[in-house]
């Protein structure tokens, strides 16, 4: 894992975080158009909306009931001046939100497992903890931590809970775009960050409104999502600079491509001796944050 120089967590960290929870959340283009967008939506009629909205509200149980897929991921994570990109290519079980990963960040590349919700990684020989090849934390008990409930906003229990906090206005087609070979149909979405489960939490962590974009295919199905997420968090204690009472954030960019939907996720929990648990660690760096 790689830390930036104010001790906001970056790179493996994060793409955990958001893979704990199936996935289930919007769609994006990473700042860049994807390839043959076509932009010509124009002006929608309210009927047209309707459409959308359910369009994207449908999504969610639409990708989830082909229970598995392939999934790339690229997370880049922003915090006091440094940024770090990290990639992943493996399984996800779009359901229950076990996945097996391979990571690489910085010319370091690592084995991701999350089973039933506790995130397992195996380290490079030189960082392993007690000459173990393998870390785990416990993403349920640090979410718990964080007031936030669950690990993620794309927990697949709160599935339903999303989809019914977009309302038509929520919701615009921008256009149709070919994402891995595939027609897709792409809007844009802002959820109010209060309708959702612990909105009152997460609304300190990231703002009142999460601005998504959604990719589908002609059958409904999630092709490709972004999420940008700006995560507040309160100033070092002991920081050179106290001056200002201004929160410090740290800006998240997710972005997600599904295919092969119904392959097999061999998602196992490693050996317990090969396994050093760090969930302690992780709460009491949790709490130094909160």
């Amino acid at each position: 894992m790689v830390r930036s120089s104010g001790g906001i967590r970056v790179g493996a960290a994060t793409v955990a975080g958001v893979l704990a929870g199936t996935v289930l959340v919007g769609c994006g283009n990473d700042g860049d158009s994807a390839e043959g967008e076509d932009r010509s939506a124009g002006k929608e009629t309210s009927s047209a909306r309707e459409q959308g909205t359910e369009a994207v509200r449908s999504a969610y149980d639409r990708t989830a009931e082909q229970g598995t897929a392939q999934v790339t991921l690229r997370v880049r994570t922003s915090a006091d001046g440094t940024s770090v990109t990290a990639n992943g290519r493996g399984t996800v079980d779009l359901e229950a939100g076990d996945s097996v990963m391979t990571l690489g960040a910085q010319g370091e590349s690592m084995e991701q497992r999350v089973v039933d919700q506790v995130l397992y990684q195996k380290l490079p020989r030189d960082q392993a903890p007690g000459d173990k090849p393998w870390i785990k934390i416990d993403l349920r008990k640090v979410a718990e931590r964080q007031g936030v409930g669950d690990p993620s906003v794309n927990d697949p229990a709160r599935a339903a809970a999303f989809a019914k906090a977009i309302d038509d206005k929520d919701v615009t087609r921008k256009g149709t775009a070919e994402v891995g070979e595939v027609n897709t149909t792409h809007y844009r979405v802002a959820v109010d960050v209060a309708e959702l489960p612990d909105g009152a939490a997460l609304r300190q962590q990231l703002g009142p409104t999460l601005p998504m974009d959604v990719w589908l295919d002609d059958d409904g199905r999630i092709r490709r999502q972004q999420i940008d997420m700006t995560l507040k968090a309160p100033a070092q204690s002991g920081a050179p600079d106290r001056s200002s009472s201004s929160p410090r954030t740290a800006k998240v960019r997710t972005v997600m491509e599904f295919s092969d939907f119904g392959t097999d996720v061999k998602a196992e929990a490693p050996p317990s001796r090969q396994v050093t648990d760090l969930t302690r660690k992780a709460l009491q760096g949790s709490q130094q944050q909160g």
